[in-house]
C-alpha cells in the first residue's frame, strides 16, 4: 500500500465564457475557475460543485484567482456553495479573486462571512 495521496484525474470543463478545472488530491478537491462567473456560467459551476460536494472529499477549495468578472448571479453561486458545505459539514475554502472580483464581495459585505483563505 502506497503512502501517496489519492489522486483523481483532473477534468477540464468548458462553459463558454468560463473554463473550470476540477481536480482531487487526497481528501481535497479543488475547483479552479478561469473567466467570467455570471448568468451564463453559474449553472455549470453549481452542477460541478454539487457533484464534488456529494463525494467523499472532506475539503473543497474554490479557486477564484482566475475569475475575470463576476456578477450578482456569480456571487449567489458562491454563497450557495458555502451554504451547502456548511450544512453538510464539508470544509470549504475560497481562494481570493483579482481585486476587481474581490471588490464585489467586499461591497456586498460578504468578505468576512464567506470562508476566504487569509
Amino acid at each position: 500500500m502506497s503512502n501517496e495521496p489519492e489522486r483523481e484525474p483532473g477534468r477540464l470543463i468548458d462553459l463558454g465564457e468560463l473554463t473550470m478545472s476540477s481536480e482531487r488530491e487526497g481528501d481535497v478537491h479543488t475547483l479552479s475557475l478561469f473567466g467570467a462567473l455570471d448568468l451564463s456560467t453559474a449553472d455549470g459551476v453549481q452542477d460541478e460543485f454539487l457533484r464534488v460536494e456529494s463525494g467523499d472529499a472532506s475539503a473543497i477549495v474554490l479557486d477564484l484567482s482566475g475569475v475575470t468578472f463576476v456578477d450578482s448571479i456569480g456571487v449567489r453561486t458562491v454563497l450557495h456553495a458555502a451554504s451547502i458545505s456548511r450544512n453538510d459539514d464539508k470544509d470549504l475554502t475560497l481562494l481570493r479573486g483579482p481585486d476587481a472580483v474581490q471588490q464585489l464581495f467586499e461591497l456586498a459585505g460578504l468578505e468576512d462571512i464567506l470562508p476566504f483563505a487569509d
